[in-house]
């Protein structure tokens, strides 16, 4: 029996294969795709397969669509009245006939509602503006369009992308001394960054924290958040030195300046601050090299006394599961800019437990499209 069944091992591999192999062959027949699509029992499958297959050939249409309505400010316009195309043609300078086609396409992605041949933002649409930074994220779009215009160049990695020198910082801090970029940078980052602060507390609590060090923070959205859920927290902020203005008048105005201290700096050449009990690292790693990861991890371990917290933050690859947040967008926008990677929970587990962490989770976020955390923390009792 145990040479039979050691025969018969290695055949179900290749009897899967062969499986697997006539299912496509199958799927890919067009006669075979037009019975299905007339018979009782597969048309349902048939019929969704098929509207998800032209959703992803539309996606780039779509994607446009977005971007037109944001321009133009069609969703803030029909918050609060509805419009016929020729009343607001004006406003937006565009032709009717023209405008009535781009408020149907929103109408057809359910951003915009018509009635009677007169618009309105629709809940969807209401929402988009609701959601912080996401209209700056979606005007930011046009250069990564432009990055992925020839895709094929783009994966080859033949492509000069013009996002990798809106985020110079990624090179170095040497690169990132221009007030003007940072302020941009920093403005599109503190605008979505609220969002990705609420997600990570709402699953992070920090009540055991007494003195938490963002780095990489930016003006410190994410300590601000913070800092409004837990008044007795320490807190200190470490970013490059061009950031460092804007962060202390965002404190300041928060009434937090007090709290917090804004240390100016690069990971990658300076010390980290001491004396903090929990290290925060929000949508720092895929920004980043493995080798240059590798090195932060190792410089956060050696900052942390005995118990220490360490707080990851930021989108990730589905790993064995892709999924259209970390595996599509975020993959290739970290492609563009020419440094990072998505990286999944599991590998940065791995690269937190590399570094001496122990106690490594990765606990699930209501919205892991807004981001996906993980914990760890450093051998030892704390004080």
């Amino acid at each position: 029996m145990a040479d039979e069944a050691a025969k018969d091992g290695p055949s179900a591999p290749r009897r899967a294969r062969r499986l697997f192999a006539w299912r496509n062959r199958l799927a890919a027949s067009r006669r075979f795709q037009s019975a299905s699509s007339g018979f009782l029992l597969t048309r349902g499958r048939a019929r969704r397969e098929g509207q998800a297959l032209f959703d992803i050939v539309a996606g780039f249409a779509q994607s446009q669509v977005l971007m037109a309505l944001v321009e133009l400010r069609v969703l803030h316009r029909l918050l609060e009245r509805q419009a016929t195309p020729e009343d607001i043609a004006g406003e937006v300078a565009v032709p009717v006939e023209r405008l009535r086609v781009l408020l149907q396409a929103g109408a057809a992605l359910k951003l915009l509602e018509v009635r009677h041949g007169a618009y309105r933002t629709a809940l969807r649409g209401a929402a988009l503006l609701g959601v912080p930074g996401l209209e700056a994220m979606i005007r930011h779009h046009d250069v990564l369009y432009r990055d992925l215009a020839d895709p094929v160049a783009f994966f080859r990695g033949e492509t000069e992308t013009e996002l990798a020198g809106f985020w110079p910082y990624v090179f170095g801090a040497a690169a990132a001394e221009d007030p003007e970029l940072a302020a941009r940078y920093s403005g599109l980052m503190t605008e979505s960054q609220a969002l990705v602060a609420e997600e990570t507390l709402r699953h992070v609590p920090l009540r055991d924290v007494d003195h938490l060090l963002d780095i990489g923070g930016g003006t410190g959205a994410f300590l601000r958040h913070a800092g409004r859920l837990y008044p007795g927290l320490e807190m200190t902020l470490f970013d490059l030195p061009a950031v460092v203005p804007v962060a202390e008048a965002a404190f300041d105005a928060a009434g937090m300046a007090e709290r917090v201290r804004v240390v100016g700096g690069s990971f990658r050449d300076d010390p980290l601050p001491a004396g903090a009990d929990a290290v925060s690292l929000v949508r720092v790693l895929y920004d980043h090299s493995d080798a240059t990861v590798e090195a932060l991890l190792a410089a956060v371990f050696a900052a942390l006394p005995p118990g220490g917290r360490l707080i990851v933050s930021e989108p990730m690859s589905g790993g064995a599961a892709p999924d259209r947040v970390g595996d599509v967008y975020f993959a290739l926008y970290c492609l563009a800019m020419r440094t990072g990677r998505v990286r999944s929970a599991d590998e940065i587990c791995d690269m937190v437990e590399a570094a001496g962490f122990e106690s490594i989770e990765s606990p699930s976020t209501d919205r892991a499209f807004v981001t996906s955390v993980v914990l760890a923390r450093k051998p030892g009792r704390k004080d």
